[in-house]
């Protein structure tokens, strides 16, 4: 059970025998409410409320900050996002790569429904996005991206399509190559794991989310690790918790 006393400014944290409390001015505070307030998030689809530059983006606004801070550090050639749906990630990225003057997005979604592929194909950011139809992990359609790939082209990768265990897993194993030393691969939306029970969820997602096919991918994978993205900025009072959606999901190619 949790309390909160705004008069004192006190939260109260009991679970069984156990109690805890401190001031809302502790960090720790703001990683309980941070963990309440994103399960609220979803519950509301309050991540069903954004466009970037008149796209539907379906994302959650600190994720996409901590995305446009890797992307201008990094400079990539290419991002390749799996998932597609109303395109705003698309544009999203490609936006960056237009304000930095270099870099083009792949984008790969086993259905592009007509008017949205109308709108991003009328978007005037598409001259810096590609679109591939079919299922992202299809042997043809991971061929079809590597051969839009330069050789020295420096890659990340988005997944974002189907967000089961067994999917999430062979689209790393299937994109995971092309990401360049440095880079990223990022099994997006693993707070799933934390979602069980609430509506619009399953009774599986405990183990059947993208979390546990990173988990199961590095396992076997050394050359990449868990690395969440250092900030580029943090005058903060120790509030280092990462409010995201994509918890676990960040992993670095290191060789």
């Amino acid at each position: 059970m949790i309390e909160i006393d705004p008069k004192t400014r006190r939260m109260t944290i009991r679970d069984g025998e156990r109690v805890e409390t401190f001031t809302l001015e502790d960090p720790r505070a703001f990683e309980v409410l941070s963990s309440l307030w994103m399960r609220s998030a979803w519950e509301t689809k309050y991540l069903y409320t954004f466009t970037w530059f008149g796209r539907p983006i379906i994302q959650l606004p600190d994720d996409m900050f901590r995305v446009q801070e890797v992307l201008y550090a990094q400079r990539p050639d290419v991002v390749i996002e799996t998932g597609v749906a109303h395109g705003g990630s698309l544009v999203f990225y490609a936006s960056i790569f237009e304000a930095m003057g270099s870099g083009r997005v792949i984008g790969v979604d086993i259905e592009i429904r007509p008017h949205n592929r109308k709108a991003i194909e009328e978007h005037p950011l598409f001259s810096r996005i590609e679109l591939i139809e079919g299922n992202a992990i299809a042997e043809s359609v991971v061929a079809d991206v590597r051969n839009r790939l330069r050789p020295n082209d420096r890659v990340i990768v988005f997944l974002d399509s189907n967000h089961s265990y067994d999917h999430v897993l062979a689209e790393l194993e299937a994109y995971a190559p092309l990401v360049s030393v440095g880079s990223y691969i990022v099994a997006t939306d693993g707070i799933m794991k934390d979602l069980v029970g609430s509506p619009r969820s399953q009774s599986d997602w405990g183990t059947n989310n993208p979390f546990q096919a990173a988990q199961t991918f590095l396992a076997s994978h050394p050359e990449f690790v868990l690395a969440e993205p250092s900030r580029t900025f943090d005058e903060s009072d120790g509030a280092n918790v990462n409010v995201t959606q994509w918890p676990g999901s960040w992993l670095k190619r290191v060789h």
